[in-house]
């Protein structure tokens, strides 16, 4: 019997790419996420292939933005083991802390926001107060030392080199050329094409990278990056990723991929008023700051996918020779995106957050209408963050079986039949 289970239900040998989006303290639900379909491989083991069902990494190709780039990163330095990477995912998200991330104590607040908020207001009475130049609201060394703990930079190459992964790609967008990079980690060249200010750079992934990344525009410094290292041009100095990120999916699709699954951190195509918001009131900067990072985090992704799903459509209709002809190839889609708005659950734990923070955050107006938006990026506290593990997880074993579909074939299929492509 067990035999006949394993003849029946293998993991799928197309390449797949996970795309792990931005988004600061929302990427927990990416974690929640993950540890379902983790859970969903340890169930479904007894008819899966034993020799590839443990430790197996079901993502050769990993893509990453911002914090997405951080989780991207942890993964692909365990590739060897993803239930293993997963677990030591869930439980640092499980038990995270503010101060693990950005200086939450009032010294370090009044250093960075504090600062800023008072150069915005009256520094301009005062000549000399133009000399304080504050970098961002929030100081974020703290990152330094948590993702030096987190992620084990010398197992990437080994994974590489192993066959565990195929490549690991991260973006970040230069303040100081406007280009959208991305960075990627593979022992073949792929020689992408650079366009429409996109640059792909081969190189191996260090922390700089991931702290360039996920810089939070003004929230978070940006950070300054050696492109001549990497055979580009010099120095420039780096924000996070979601910033003029185009195709968030695109890297993917360039690194080989024939099946994406994609993590967003927002809702997709689900409008409407927060509950309690008066759509009259005027907003506040709190309030503009959450719709300006909901559109650098969430609105290229909801189009990109738009997009595929067009191209997906127009290159179905087209024949094998005119499809070979023209350089394209159906790509298997699969999106998983929260069942609720985000900011709504952050407005339930706002408490959650550092003292300091939240005087910070109050000045700015996040608790009142949406600007509970903003607190969401940044509310890297346990009460929140395992909320969203929980939504994730819940998300997606409510799609148990589309999830099974893009992970796993039947092994009585011939061998020259294609698997059925669907574009979800």
């Amino acid at each position: 019997m067990q035999d006949r289970l394993h003849d029946r239900v293998r993991l799928r040998t197309s390449p797949a790419a996970l795309i792990l989006t931005g988004g600061g303290a929302r990427a927990a639900y990416q974690v929640g996420v993950l540890k379902a379909v983790a859970a969903l491989l340890r169930d479904a083991r007894r008819g899966l292939d034993p020799s590839i069902a443990q430790g197996h990494n079901p993502f050769p190709i990993l893509v990453g933005t911002s914090a997405g780039a951080i989780n991207a990163t942890a993964l692909a330095c365990r590739a060897d083991n993803f239930q293993e990477a997963v677990a030591q995912m869930v439980h640092i998200w499980e038990n995270f802390r503010a101060d693990q991330v950005y200086r939450s104590d009032l010294i370090g607040v009044v250093r960075t926001g504090a600062r800023w908020l008072t150069l915005m207001s009256v520094g301009w009475l005062v000549r000399r107060s133009l000399r304080m130049r504050p970098r961002s609201l929030f100081d974020n060394s703290p990152l330094r030392a948590l993702l030096g703990q987190m992620i084990e930079l010398e197992r990437l190459q080994r994974g590489l080199e192993h066959g565990h992964l195929r490549a690991l790609a991260l973006g970040a967008s230069s303040y100081s050329s406007g280009r959208h990079v991305t960075f990627y980690q593979a022992l073949n060249d792929y020689q992408i094409p650079n366009k429409m200010q996109r640059l792909y750079v081969r190189c191996a992934i260090q922390i700089d990278h991931l702290l360039a990344s996920s810089a939070i525009p003004f929230i978070f410094p940006a950070v300054s990056l050696d492109l001549a290292l990497a055979g580009a041009e010099g120095v420039e100095h780096f924000g996070d990723g979601s910033i003029r990120q185009l195709s968030p999916i695109s890297p993917a699709i360039h690194l080989g991929a024939e099946r994406v699954l994609v993590v967003g951190v927002g809702q997709i195509g689900h409008p409407g008023l927060l509950p309690g918001v008066d759509g009259a009131a005027y907003p506040t900067l709190a309030q503009m700051a959450g719709h300006a990072m909901s559109s650098i985090f969430l609105d290229s992704l909801a189009s990109d996918v738009e997009r595929l799903d067009k191209m997906n459509q127009i290159t179905a209709a087209l024949s094998p020779q005119e499809r070979r002809a023209v350089g394209l190839r159906v790509i298997e889609t699969l999106v998983i995106s929260p069942s609720e708005r985000l900011d709504g659950v952050a407005a339930q734990y706002l408490a959650a957050l550092p003292a300091p923070v939240r005087a910070l955050l109050e000045v700015l107006g996040a608790y009142r209408g949406g600007g509970a938006s903003l607190a969401s990026y940044l509310l890297f506290e346990a009460p929140y963050t395992r909320a969203l593990i929980d939504m994730g997880f819940g998300d997606t074993m409510a799609r148990r079986d589309e999830v099974m579909r893009f992970l796993t074939e039947r092994r009585e299929s011939s061998p020259s039949q294609s698997p059925k492509v669907v574009v979800l």
